[in-house]
């Protein structure tokens, strides 16, 4: 972990494609990586890609540095804190991908304020990802799938891609399930919401 931990002030990231070896030509964020089997399925699969991966429990964490061992992996580093914190660190357009795959719903309705899709995470957000670059987010949780689309589509330079509904109900074809997903724990089948982040 101390090898691959991101480092923890803005000086540091402010070229964060040197973080990775030469052959990384794209920086990617997953925030929220449970087991942290998307995480390795897709550093395996475009070695090209940089991922910083963020989770905060411990025992994600250990299964990810687990498989990114057995992997060989070279193209992730992890940052183990509120993921929050680290996009406040990044520097302006530097994602060209964000994967937001099944963040925990908080359920109760107190406490859906603490939901990671809120206005002003998703205006954060944009201001790290580069003109063109795609966001992508899941969840099983009905109320949380119709909240973050209603957040989604009031930030203005966020372009919604579906065009027809399998476009939401289908996975896509580059996505990599999870343990968490093949559970079944929701109250929906899963949605899979794709933007870009428009000029």
């Amino acid at each position: 972990m101390p090898r691959l931990r991101l480092p923890g002030d803005s000086a540091a990231l402010e070229t964060p494609l040197e973080l990775f070896d030469a052959r990384v030509s794209q920086l990617w964020l997953e925030i929220g990586f449970g087991g942290g089997e998307h995480v390795s399925s897709q550093a395996k699969a475009n070695p090209d890609a940089g991922i910083m991966a963020s989770e905060v429990f411990i025992e994600g964490i250990a299964k990810c540095l687990s498989d990114i061992d057995d992997m060989k992996l070279s193209n992730v580093r992890l940052w183990d804190e509120d993921a929050r914190e680290l996009v406040d660190l990044l520097p302006d357009a530097c994602l060209d991908r964000v994967f937001i795959l099944f963040p925990d719903p908080w359920p109760k309705k107190r406490h859906q304020k603490r939901r990671i899709i809120q206005p002003d995470f998703l205006r954060e957000l944009t201001r790290v990802m580069k003109p063109g670059a795609r966001l992508r987010f899941a969840t099983d949780v009905r109320s949380y799938a119709d909240e973050a689309l209603t957040i989604f589509l009031a930030e203005p330079r966020i372009e919604w891609l579906a065009r027809t509904a399998d476009d939401w109900r289908t996975p896509p074809s580059d996505h990599f399930r999870t343990r968490y997903e093949t559970k079944n724990l929701g109250d929906i089948e899963p949605v899979f919401y794709e933007f870009q982040l428009n000029d």
